[in-house]
């Protein structure tokens, strides 16, 4: 049976809980068009998670690999672009660490582009009425360190795989903590997350329409 990893990160910067690990918990097991997900907890550690993360697809041999982290302040399902090679960490991660200007690779590539269908998962999540877009930045924290470090591994040493991550938003639950912070329930954010594993089984060519931005 084809397999799909699904990740999420353990909770950071005081917060409970973590958005993207409740998805991937809660789709842990299920089957979707014929395949089954399995989902591995990361940590918010630089170095650490890309270990495990490795470690978490030579264990399951995935067809696709879906990475998901939270995004603080964004109004919907961002799907990303392009990973980039540095760390510039706003706040230490959860061992402390706090690196300024580094690489996540040293000596690898300045980027990677996702290699899911990223456009074609944005409109069926749309049409589903579920909100999402494609996003042109992972920032410059753990996720973005993650991202990296899933599309180097697959460059380098896992051809056959399809990846790339995704950005989730915060939920009403924990939204509650943060006065203004927009949010999105976990419900609509798992079944989202469902749309798009279903949308990367089908497509191997994404769609040609615009998801760019300005700025």
């Amino acid at each position: 049976m084809t397999t799909v990893l699904v990740t999420g990160i353990e909770p950071f910067e005081s917060d409970p809980t973590n958005p993207s690990w409740d998805i991937a918990h809660a789709l842990d097991g299920t089957q979707v068009d014929g395949a089954v997900i399995v989902a591995r907890q990361l940590p918010c550690v630089f170095g650490l998670a890309n270990e495990q993360l490795v470690e978490a697809i030579e264990a399951t041999s995935p067809t696709l690999v879906f990475a998901l982290g939270l995004a603080t302040g964004r109004t919907e399902i961002s799907v990303e672009r392009v990973a980039i090679n540095v760390i510039d960490a706003r706040i230490p991660d959860n061992a402390g660490n706090q690196p300024v200007d580094t690489p996540v690779v040293p000596d690898g590539p300045a980027a990677y582009f996702s290699t899911l269908p990223i456009k074609a998962i944005v409109q069926t999540l749309r049409e589903a009425g579920v909100p999402a877009g494609v996003s042109q930045s992972a920032g410059t924290y753990n996720c973005n360190h993650l991202f990296y470090g899933l599309m180097h591994h697959i460059a380098t040493r896992a051809p056959h795989v399809r990846g790339g991550f995704i950005h989730v938003p915060t939920t009403p639950e924990l939204a509650a903590r943060h006065a203004g912070r927009p949010s999105l329930s976990i419900d609509t954010q798992i079944e989202g997350i469902r749309l798009a594993v279903r949308t990367a089984l089908a497509t191997r060519a994404d769609v040609k329409v615009s998801g760019g931005a300005v700025h």
